[in-house]
């Protein structure tokens, strides 16, 4: 039977969280749901916070930047829901900002369209509408914003018309 575990104390948290930011980033409000989770009271975390904040072990920014570099080059995601992801996160804007300044712009391009180019494959034989619709609804879904997402699915269906 599952009997309910006990809390931990603020020690065994520090050293848990702590090795699990030694593992992977982790955003100060994942942790931050781990220690309520792990039966923390709020002046708890709020130490717990601070002092991994201070060990280093805590760093939004850093966060930010592997969470924005991770998930644009291995999901294909798109600005908007890359910052959306890290909004829910807790990560300030300002962090946020910061990272998704590293994004080459060209490189985002080149990426929606990559993506753009394996669903045109899907939706070519629809009428013309639908299939635009529909690249434009899977651009929006990727977090690409609508008008470079418009600009890609142009060029996209142009590159095809001129394959044929």
């Amino acid at each position: 039977m599952n009997s309910p575990r006990r809390p931990l104390t603020l020690p065994q948290a520090l050293n848990r969280a702590a090795a699990l930011c030694a593992r992977s980033e982790q955003s100060a409000g994942d942790i931050r749901e781990k220690l309520v989770k792990w039966g923390l009271n709020g002046n708890e975390v709020s130490q717990a916070l601070a002092q991994l904040t201070e060990q280093g072990f805590i760093d939004n920014e850093r966060y930010a930047r592997a969470f924005v570099k991770d998930k644009f080059r291995f999901n294909g995601w798109g600005k908007i829901k890359i910052g959306h992801q890290l909004r829910l996160k807790g990560v300030p804007d300002s962090a946020i900002g910061q990272a998704m300044e590293l994004i080459d712009e060209d490189a985002y391009r080149e990426r929606l369209v990559q993506l753009l180019q394996a669903k045109w494959e899907t939706v070519r034989d629809r009428e013309p509408r639908a299939a635009w619709a529909a690249m434009m609804r899977f651009a929006a879904s990727r977090g690409f914003e609508t008008s470079i997402a418009s600009e890609c699915v142009r060029l996209v269906t142009r590159i095809d018309d001129q394959d044929d």
